[in-house]
């Protein structure tokens, strides 16, 4: 059974201006142990097709979907309560900018123990060593001493692995990660990495990895979908996608990667719009 399936996602906000569709036909699969990338530039409706799935849009978005299902369960329909009990849970998401995530007014210790405390039934004593272990398995040092800690006094690899330990504190089968490496250094990338990873393979996680760095992608990734405008235009396997993409946007995304360079200046997609704004998005 599919942890997470997705067919024919839109999303359309209401503006000023008239309805904008952020999200148009997306269609994916995920299972047990799967690592599915999300790619594309920005705008490109990566985020907004997760936070859908999250229910945490605003109420001028209208999604629709033929289907989205966790566990074989449609999430369409589910009641406030029913959702509650399902996100932060069973489904949990690492949320891009993890300082303007986290509540600066709370320490990162209040605030794990809020999570644990609306979806175990653990005592009091009980989270306290629950929230000890999760700083420890994510590789924060003097864990007891960091809890109470605010934001502001933790470095940004610090908050990042704190959002980290919310987002896993309930052991949750689908966890989706949004830009997690994002404004670190590349020391401190490859670490955050390497830690979503042994998480993943420990609890037998799906895992979807939203991410503009194709290098991310090569690293971390099973199957890939490209995104551009909203639309889907691509889904494969990441060694296929890197030889043989086969839509004009993958094409025209791979070769911008610095190392396929040829000459001084590194192509643009925009160098390729024309191609495919004609062609389209592929099913």
């Amino acid at each position: 059974m599919n942890v997470l399936e997705i067919e024919n996602l839109t999303v359309t906000f209401d503006t000023a201006d008239g309805p904008f569709k952020a999200v148009d036909g997306v269609n994916f699969k995920v299972d047990q142990n799967d690592i599915l990338a999300i790619v594309g530039e920005s705008g490109s409706g990566k985020s907004v097709s997760m936070l859908a799935v999250m229910g945490l849009l605003p109420k001028t978005a209208t999604i629709t979907a033929d289907k989205m299902t966790f566990e074989g369960k449609d999430i369409q329909n589910l009641s406030e309560r029913e959702r509650r009990e399902l996100i932060g849970k069973d489904i949990s998401m690492i949320f891009q900018e993890p300082i303007a995530s986290l509540n600066p007014c709370f320490t990162v210790g209040f605030q794990i123990d809020e999570m644990l405390k609306a979806h175990t039934n653990l005592s009091g004593r009980e989270r306290q060593a629950r929230s000890v272990e999760l700083f420890e398995l994510v590789g924060i040092p003097d864990p007891a001493k960091k809890l109470k800690s605010y934001p502001h006094q933790l470095s940004g690899g610090q908050c990042q692995r704190v959002m980290i330990a919310m987002a896993i504190s309930c052991s949750p089968k689908l966890l989706i990660a949004d830009e997690p490496t994002t404004a670190l250094d590349v020391t401190i990338q490859k670490q955050i990495l390497d830690l979503l990873l042994d998480i993943q393979r420990q609890n037998n996680m799906a895992l979807i990895m939203i991410t503009h760095d194709m290098g991310v992608v090569a690293e971390t990734a099973q199957r890939v979908v490209v995104q551009y405008k909203g639309r889907q235009m691509e889904e494969a396997g990441v060694l296929e996608l890197f030889e043989n993409p086969q839509n004009p946007y993958t094409k025209a995304l791979l070769s911008a990667l610095p190392e396929r360079a040829d000459g001084d200046r590194l192509p643009t997609v925009s160098d390729f719009a024309d191609t495919f704004e004609q062609e389209g998005a592929s099913s």
